[in-house]
């Protein structure tokens, strides 16, 4: 079986410019995906990935007085279950099924050429973050390394709070507002593009349109809003700034940002170092072409003379 999961999972597809380093796989965060289940089709004993739709890591009643247990069943149990289950239906049999969640986004983003499957895994993997963005008797103040960068990014806790709470209340229509970590590459075409400095790895608040998610800027997401209607109406109607402050002062788990933060420092740092890797090896394989041609025309000098 092991074998047969293997094979559904080996699929190769090209990379877009905006993944740099990151390759085929981008399952770096610490929140839970969507688990996947190998099924047989009996037609064709070809061995099938479907996502599977897991509930938020707390009871659907924990985030009461702040958020019910009826907004809860409503918009995890009946929103999310039907972006999963498009989600299965869009990419089977085609070349996205079998791969991770993250590829899927990356492949079918498209570049900004969406493809009929992004939608629904975006807005997938989107609610399994935005469920571990929360946690009961949340709120509060960061700590740690991740206050210190909000300080340094932001000017203070206070500015950032108001930068946040900013982009999610004027987000167009419904998506999502993020604080993110970039540490990417410029993207200038036909440019040697170095990696940032370390005044250039920074934390940025952006916001997004529909199922749009950081990673198809090449951004490590750390924190996300849903800011879609259905996120608050049944607790508070259309007062979306209500809804943004209450998350921020009760709901938001510092600690699931700071581990992401540091898992996103780790990952830029191995990236960095594999890059530097690869250009060693580019240099000695050009060294090496180089003294071969070298020799072959020292040889045909010698023959030149002899004759």
């Amino acid at each position: 079986m092991a074998a047969a999961a293997s094979m559904a999972t080996s699929l190769t597809f090209p990379l877009l410019p905006s993944q740099g380093l990151r390759g085929p796989s981008t399952s770096w965060l610490p929140c839970t995906i969507p688990q996947r289940r190998f099924s047989r089709k009996v037609a064709s004993n070809l061995i099938t990935a479907k996502f599977e739709l897991k509930p938020p890591p707390y009871p659907l009643n924990a985030l009461e007085p702040h958020m019910s247990r009826e907004t809860l069943e409503y918009h995890w149990g009946k929103h999310h279950r039907t972006y999963v289950e498009n989600l299965n239906k869009q990419i089977a049999g085609t070349e996205l099924e079998g791969l991770p969640l993250e590829d899927i986004i990356i492949v079918s983003y498209n570049k900004g050429d969406i493809l009929p499957a992004f939608n629904n895994a975006g807005q997938a993997w989107n609610h399994d973050f935005f469920w571990e963005s929360m946690k009961p008797g949340g709120g509060g103040k960061p700590f740690g390394d991740l206050l210190d960068l909000i300080e340094r990014d932001f000017g203070s806790f206070e500015q950032f709070i108001q930068e946040f709470k900013s982009a999610a209340a004027t987000q167009f229509g419904s998506g999502w507002a993020w604080l993110a970590y970039k540490a990417n590459r410029l993207d200038v075409e036909n440019a040697i593009n170095p990696w940032p400095s370390e005044k250039d790895k920074k934390l940025v608040v952006v916001k997004s349109p529909n199922a749009v998610n950081p990673l198809v800027w090449d951004y490590f997401p750390l924190l996300t809003i849903d800011v879609w209607e259905h996120a608050y109406y049944l607790d508070f109607q259309n007062r979306r700034p209500d809804y943004i402050s209450m998350f921020m002062e009760k709901l938001v788990s510092w600690e699931a940002v700071s581990a992401r933060l540091e898992k996103a420092k780790a990952l830029a740092a191995e990236r960095e170092m594999e890059e530097e890797r690869r250009k060693k090896e580019e240099e000695e394989e050009k060294h090496t072409d180089d003294e071969a041609v070298e020799m072959y025309l020292d040889n045909d000098t010698d023959d030149s003379e002899a004759e």
